[in-house]
């Protein structure tokens, strides 16, 4: 069985939650739990709390009947959302631009077959 959470519109880049995301990827899900709440990067705990409701679905979805032990984390995918721009005022009347990236992270998780 799997079950799957998305989180949209998060408001930091794809790239900085890719490399926190490329740490769970295949991990079982108390394994990712750990490996995110020791994580130094602020993308973890969006992601963290991602997992958790990934879980929650799992559970809700089965009706109970999901061991959540044997959950692991099939996929993880982080996208590119819409860009916000912004311009910056700089010197002599000129502007740079800045661009507001937010991200869309999907993940899977599934039950890991009995041997």
């Amino acid at each position: 069985m799997e079950s799957t959470a998305h989180l949209r519109f998060l408001r930091m880049s794809p790239r900085k939650i890719s490399t926190v995301a490329a740490l769970i990827r295949g991990k079982p899900v108390e394994a990712a739990l750990n490996i995110l709440k020791f994580t130094k990067r602020a993308a973890a705990k969006p992601v963290e709390t991602l997992i958790k409701s990934a879980v929650a679905n799992a559970t809700d979805k089965s009706k109970g009947q999901v061991d959540v032990d044997t959950l692991y984390v099939k996929t993880i995918s982080v996208d590119q959302g819409p860009t916000q721009r912004r311009f910056m005022p700089r010197a002599m009347g000129r502007a740079t631009p800045i661009k507001k990236k937010t991200a869309h992270v999907h993940v899977v998780l599934a039950e890991a077959k009995k041997k």
